[in-house]
Parts: structure tokens; sequence; C-alpha cells
């Protein structure tokens, strides 16, 4: 199974800050990270309800929460704050006006780890849940989730226990979208409340190595 750095090093980002911190509130217990994307080519996925789904570009935060006793990641690519993207003829009025969603991204994983330098990893187990304001929801990734069982490389539990996962999320998440954008946009608040009161900033490795570049001049 692969190892995701929730820093998303590697993707060809440039100089982002990245905010990583534990939340404990009525609304959300677990781990939650903040990218603020400065820079990067806009990057698309195609839904059939919202058409062009906007996932990467300069000016887009992604929101990802780890909750407390799940075996999920939930990724939230939102627009810059008080926008959403012109295309989208249906987007519908967003639950906070400041933080409008593209598209969650729900990982289902195995479990989390930390890097020597305290970045999260998540250890993926191939299936994943994708749904838009919209009303998209689509099951992702569940012929890899097969293969790896099949090659055993996942064992019955780990399979079953994956599946029970998906279906817990779309009970938790699709019934409801704009119940889901609501508690979103309610826990990013929380973050970003804490992150304008001076949060630290865990620096990616791409500006780790800038900055010692820089040093050396």
């Amino acid at each position: 199974m692969k190892h995701k750095r929730l820093n998303r090093d590697g993707w060809g980002f440039q100089y982002y800050p990245y905010y990583q911190m534990r939340i404990d509130h009525d609304l959300f217990h677990g781990l939650a990270c903040l990218i603020r994307l400065t820079d990067g080519e806009k990057n698309f996925w195609a839904l059939p309800r919202a058409g062009r789904v906007q996932v990467t570009g300069g000016g887009m935060t992604w929101l990802q929460l780890v909750p407390d006793h799940t075996h999920r990641v939930i990724t939230v690519p939102y627009f810059p704050d008080g926008t959403h993207g012109p295309e989208r003829e249906r987007y519908p009025q967003p639950a906070c006006p400041a933080y409008q969603p593209s598209v969650w991204y729900v990982d289902i994983i195995a479990g989390l780890e930390y890097g020597e330098d305290g970045v999260a990893a998540f250890i993926d187990q191939y299936l994943d849940v994708i749904f838009t304001p919209e009303g998209d929801v689509k099951i992702d990734d569940r012929d890899e989730l097969d293969q790896a069982f099949a090659s055993g490389e996942l064992s019955k539990e780990q399979m079953d226990r994956a599946l029970a996962e998906c279906d817990a999320v779309l009970s938790d998440y699709c019934r409801d979208i704009r119940a889901a954008d609501a508690w979103c946009a309610a826990v990013r608040q929380i973050a970003e409340d804490r992150i304008a009161r001076g949060e630290p900033v865990t620096e990616c490795r791409e500006v780790r190595e800038w900055k010692r570049k820089e040093s050396r001049r």
C-alpha cells in the first residue's frame, strides 16, 4: 500500500504554506491540515453533474481532515475565498459564502504515520469516495482494491474494513452534502482562527530546499 504525505510534497506545488494541527472541539476531534496553493497549473476532473471540477491552481486552499476512530482522509479543495468556478452552472448556494468547495475526495486508509519532520502520512487502502456540491457521488478505484485482495496484498479482514468504511463515508456525508459542506466549513474556520493567532507553519520539502539554497548564496 502507498504511503502519502499530507503536505503533498512531490506534487509540483512550489513554496506553499502547510499547516498541521490537532483539533479537539465539539465539531471535530482529529488531525486537520491546510495547504495554501500559492501557484501551480489549474487541473480539472470531469464529473457528470458538476462538469469540469478544479482541484489545483494558485489561490486554492486544500483542507484535509482525519477524524479520530475512522479510516479516512477527507480532502476538500476550496476555490479562492468567496468564489467558485465560473463553469459550474449548477453550483448551489454554499453553506459558507467565504469557503466554497470544489469537490470532496475521501481516501479510505489503513492508518496514519509520522515522518521525522512531524508531517503526517496516510497508508492508502485504494478505495475512494468523490462527491461534489452539485450532487455527484462516485466510488473510485474499487478495481484496485479487488486487485490488491486477489494478489494477497490485502487480507479479507482489510478488504471488508475498507468496504465498511466506504459505506460509512457515503452515509456520513453523501446523504446530505450541504450538511457536509457546513461541517467542513466550520472545522476549516477553527483551523483558520488558530493560524491567524500564530499557529506555526510546517514547511514542505520544496520550501526547506529553497531556503537551504538561499542560505548558501
